[in-house]
């Protein structure tokens, strides 16, 4: 018997369907052995050796994997062919070679979970990777460090609960910043002109819109053609940008008493290529972006799809490995997509030869592939019966990209009309789609098709309209998921199999929460904690030091360093400074303007176990404490409530899950109900109920308790809004 062990109980029963009876596929479900919860783990003495152990979750299971592996003849390791799939690899070896020492051992890897793909593998075997095995202990152990090390001290100066890290700590950073960015941001007023041409007669032609762009005789840059070839790349044309209505109203009266002739005529064909196929940042982008999925929630469904689906009884895997940073696509590959264009579009949408895409992202693992269909003959019209809606639509989105990466560029042409009125020059600008390629598939996204009439130059047109328009400039937007893992990438932090549990970590930590819109705000506990890292620990924080870090966990991974030297290097001046901020930071608190009624002394805003109150600064020697403003107003919101048991008060009482109503009477009564917190607003959607505050997993959100008549819900500021008559939408 031939033992092959993969890490995926799924993927474990899609395999063993392509294997014969000789094979005998087991899983291992994921590590088997870690480093120890509640204690460091970690030998800093003796060259930060990790004292690994077998949590008591996986025991069961690894005896079952022993008693397989005394009757194996030989033992095939199958797991995912990244670092983590590498250190799986590692630990089954380690652990089972004990049990029977001479059984031989073979390390196999696959893109796709396929016939194919795992007779192939079958038949070229090759070792542990033992460089990345080190790559990942080093990530590991330098992990361990720091979250051991750096999550005590806050647990002391902030409160209990809290946690650091190298990679999720920056994200925070970046949302922090961005957030006091936006305070900061001071609007300012401009103004533009616009010019509506009536050209009369039919009323389906476009009304074209004129826009300002210069007055004669002053320098603009990109005022000639070339400049719209921004706007078809996405961006917008420079306008000119007037600061005050006067400004405008001149301009509007010198164009309405000047006649306005076309002064010249441009047109040029330009070609759009496609984007390239999915790796797994830009899948987490996009699926963010046009699904509204989370990072976390797209590589739960990708990992369905790789794994297999059972379609017609067989289990099939329908993407290939889903945590990659390639946009390689293999040959044998490209031959079926170019028949797939050619069968469901047309000849003249697919490629003569092959279009390859060059790696723009530094430390990129060229050996994998990029994600794609493993049969991209199943369409994804083919599949929407079998597959869950959101798998559906993830694939579909998966296999419109791959197949658009090798589908004929697109075709448009760009025109261009400049008018002349006055001492004002004005322009008319109009895109064409010629030939539409890979729009086909992909569509034509932010490009703003438009076509422009027949003119002659010298000839005049006839307004129909000039007004100035009131603008005013915006503050950077707020990071969404998509936009916080792009900015993460283009600076080097993380690799591709760590921002999903990095955002989830930061969200389930309270340090940061998603707005109704989806975009990401700081907590208050989140600014506090990364003040405090930024100010006494920079080198955490510090972008370019943690991208430093992953290009020598890379260096690791090729063979080129040692992983313990890396470390040494990072742990001496951390620990070191650890020690000195151990005296010289005090417990966060702040003072206030409130006075102890007991002692007269200011009263103290500190963090606790379940979040912010106050405290008298005469501490030990008063003990007053009262509750925060919030919390203050929640109590309010459920005076006079009785228990339905007993008659007594309920009262508002805390836990590590949140808040809940519990009796007074406790533990007589041991009565509780979940918390909500009446608003004494309408609900914005039914208009019948009135919302009320709950709390989730993902903290506290408002709900009309209406439901499940009214199923509207909403997070963040959303009562602001419904005061500002803002519209609000539910998820």
């Amino acid at each position: 018997m031939k033992l092959v062990i993969v890490e995926s109980p799924t993927k474990a029963k899609t395999i063993s369907r392509f294997l014969k009876k000789e094979y005998t596929v087991l899983s291992s479900y994921g590590h088997i052995r870690d480093l120890p919860k509640g204690k460091l783990g970690v030998e800093v003495e003796k060259d930060f050796e990790p004292q690994y152990i077998i949590p008591q979750k996986a025991k069961k299971n690894v005896e079952v994997l022993k008693k397989a592996s005394v009757k194996a003849k030989k033992i095939i390791l199958a797991t995912d062919e990244d670092r983590e799939g590498e250190a799986i690899a590692f630990h089954l070896k380690e652990i089972l070679s004990a049990k029977n020492k001479k059984v031989p051992f073979e390390r196999i890897t696959f893109h796709e979970i396929t016939p194919s793909a795992i007779e192939e593998a079958l038949e070229n075997p090759r070792e542990i990777d033992e460089a990345l095995y080190d790559a990942q202990q080093a990530r590991r152990v330098l992990d361990r460090l720091v979250g051991y090390k750096l999550s005590p001290f806050l647990w002391k100066k902030v409160r209990k609960g809290l946690s650091a890290g190298r990679v999720q700590s920056v994200a925070v950073r970046l949302i922090v910043e961005r957030e006091r960015e936006r305070e900061n941001f001071k609007a300012e007023e401009f103004w533009r002109v616009k010019v509506f041409w009536d050209q009369g007669g039919d009323s389906k032609k476009p009304k074209i819109e004129i826009v300002t762009v210069k007055e004669k005789n002053k320098e603009q840059k990109n005022s000639d053609l070339a400049a719209l070839l921004t706007k078809v790349r996405g961006k917008s044309v420079a306008r000119m940008q007037l600061k005050t209505q006067k400004e405008v109203e001149e301009i509007v009266e010198e164009i309405a008493k000047n006649a306005m002739k076309v002064s010249g005529i441009q047109s040029k064909e330009s070609l759009r290529t496609p984007p390239p196929p999915f790796r797994t940042s830009t899948l987490q982008q996009e699926a963010g972006r046009k699904l509204g999925f989370s990072a976390k929630k797209t590589m739960m469904i990708a990992q369905q799809l790789y794994e297999g689906i059972k379609i017609d009884r067989k289990q099939v895997g329908l993407i290939t490995y889903m945590r990659t940073d390639s946009i390689f696509i293999s040959n044998k590959a490209l031959p079926v997509i170019k028949e797939v264009i050619e069968k469901e579009f047309g000849k003249e949408y697919a490629l003569a030869t092959p279009r390859f895409y060059k790696q723009k992202i530094k430390g990129a693992q060229e050996a994998h592939e990029a994600i794609r269909p493993t049969f991209p003959e199943r369409t994804p019209r083919e599949l929407e019966s079998t597959l869950s809606r959101d798998q559906f639509r993830l694939y579909q989105l998966i296999w419109n990209r791959a197949v658009a990466c090798q589908m004929a560029q697109a075709k448009v042409k760009i025109s261009k009309i400049n008018f002349s009125a006055g001492p004002n020059e004005l322009v008319s600008e109009g895109i064409q789609i010629i030939f539409d390629g890979f729009f086909k598939v992909l569509g034509k996204g932010m490009l703003r098709e438009g076509t422009l009439p027949e003119v002659k130059e010298g000839e005049t047109v006839t307004r129909k309209l000039i007004s100035g328009e009131q603008n005013f400039t915006e503050p950077p937007a707020r990071y969404t998921e998509a936009t916080l893992i792009k900015a993460l990438e283009e600076n080097g932090v993380g690799r591709p199999s760590t921002y999903a549990p990095t955002l989830s970590t930061i969200q389930l930590r309270g340090y940061i929460a998603r707005d109704e819109k989806k975009y990401l705000f700081p907590e208050e506990i989140g600014c506090i904690v990364n003040d405090i890292l930024v100010k006494h620990f920079p080198e955490i924080v510090e972008i370019k030091f943690t991208a430093k870090v992953e290009e020598e966990l890379d260096e690791i991974a090729k063979g080129k360093t040692q992983w313990t030297p890396m470390v040494k290097n990072f742990y001496l001046p951390f620990e070191k400074n650890l020690k000195s901020k151990e005296k010289e930071v005090k417990k966060f608190e702040k003072q206030t303007d409130k006075v102890c009624p007991e002692c007269g002394k200011p009263m103290m805003e500190k963090f606790g176990r379940f979040g912010k109150f106050y405290a008298c600064s005469g501490f030990p020697d008063c003990k007053h404490t009262e509750a925060s403003e919030e919390d203050k107003k929640l109590e309010e919101s459920i005076t006079g409530e009785k228990c339905p048991e007993c008659g007594s008060d309920l009262k508002l009482k805390r836990s590590k899950w949140g808040k809940f109503l519990g009796c007074a009477n406790y533990p007589t009564c041991k009565f509780i109900k979940k918390f909500e917190n009446k608003t004494g607003v309408k609900c914005p959607e039914c208009g019948e109920g009135e919302l009320v505050q709950k709390n989730g997993r993902r903290g506290p959100f408002y709900a009309c308790n209406q439901y499940p008549k009214c199923k509207y819900i909403a997070k963040g500021d959303v009562l602001k809004q419904i005061n500002q008559n803002k519209p609000t939408k539910s998820k």
